[in-house]
């Protein structure tokens, strides 16, 4: 067996000399609006207005995107961001004075958790629509969005492994040349797996009717999946190398913690829709 070579250019085209279109863009998009699809094809078998659904992605999508640049501004890289504020928001990196179209580098998917989590409750909450519910639905799509994001992150040849040290793994030619663990696949892999769970779950069996358990489930096996994963991934930034967990892991056990929660509210509460 010998290593992939990988050293696939993260642009696929740049339009106007200025503004790249990115493999990582284009598959997020996709991520979104195949987890929409599958949150669709729910609310139709239920019977519920779709306008809804189209409503609440709205409120997703902003949580989503800004929930992800503050977690990774704030948990990865608050130094620089705190002295460079603009830049948080802005799809640009300033330099003397001068503005570079870099789009928004920087990401971290339990900042765009959070920032899910906050949209669907303060939309409940605007809708007076049941919060569980919400949760139970979104939950069974959200893991083939965050399949499509990681298949965007080994385009870019980023948030890799560590070296396998053998004749195996996948050699990121954009940066080293050094076989490593292909963490994004892996990762990618099981969302998928964790998509067929809750969708099995959810057609196949009664616990659809209990509050918050397949969000709950979700919770639990998703981010219990990541601080494994964690072990065989580089890490992001310097100072996680002096920390027993990395900051991955940190910000895994709150969700792990909350999940375990909703399964037992799930236990005494029942859907009266």
């Amino acid at each position: 067996m010998k290593p992939i070579e990988w050293n696939v250019d993260p642009e696929i085209i740049t339009l106007f000399g200025t503004f790249p279109i990115k493999y990582y863009g284009i598959l997020f998009v996709v991520g979104l609006l195949l987890g929409f699809e599958i949150v669709k094809r729910i609310y139709k078998s239920e019977h519920i207005p779709i306008k809804n659904l189209e409503n609440l992605s709205s409120y997703l999508f902003i949580g989503i995107l800004v929930g992800a640049r503050l977690g990774h501004c704030l948990f990865y890289d608050f130094e620089y961001f705190s002295n460079h504020p603009l830049e948080i928001f802005l799809p640009f990196k300033i330099t003397n004075g001068n503005w570079y179209f870099t789009g928004f580098a920087g990401l971290a998917s339990h900042g765009g958790s959070i920032g899910a989590i906050l949209a669907i409750a303060i939309y409940c909450f605007k809708n007076k629509t049941p919060l569980l519910w919400v949760f139970d639905r979104i939950a069974i799509g959200a893991p083939v969005t965050g399949a499509f994001i990681r298949l965007g992150n080994f385009m870019n040849s980023e948030i890799y492994g560590k070296p396998t040290n053998g004749n195996y793994g996948v050699i990121f030619l954009q940066d080293d040349t050094i076989p490593r663990h292909p963490t994004q696949l892996y990762e990618a892999l099981c969302y998928l797996i964790i998509f067929g769970i809750l969708w099995y779950l959810y057609k196949k069996t009664n616990l659809k009717n209990r509050q918050g358990f397949i969000f709950g489930t979700l919770l639990i096996i998703l981010f219990i999946t990541r601080i494994l994963l964690e072990f065989f991934k580089e890490n992001q930034v310097a100072f996680e190398d002096s920390m027993t967990l990395n900051m991955g892991q940190w910000l895994s056990i709150p969700f792990i913690i909350f999940g375990g929660i909703l399964l037992l509210i799930s236990k005494k509460k029942i859907y009266s829709l």
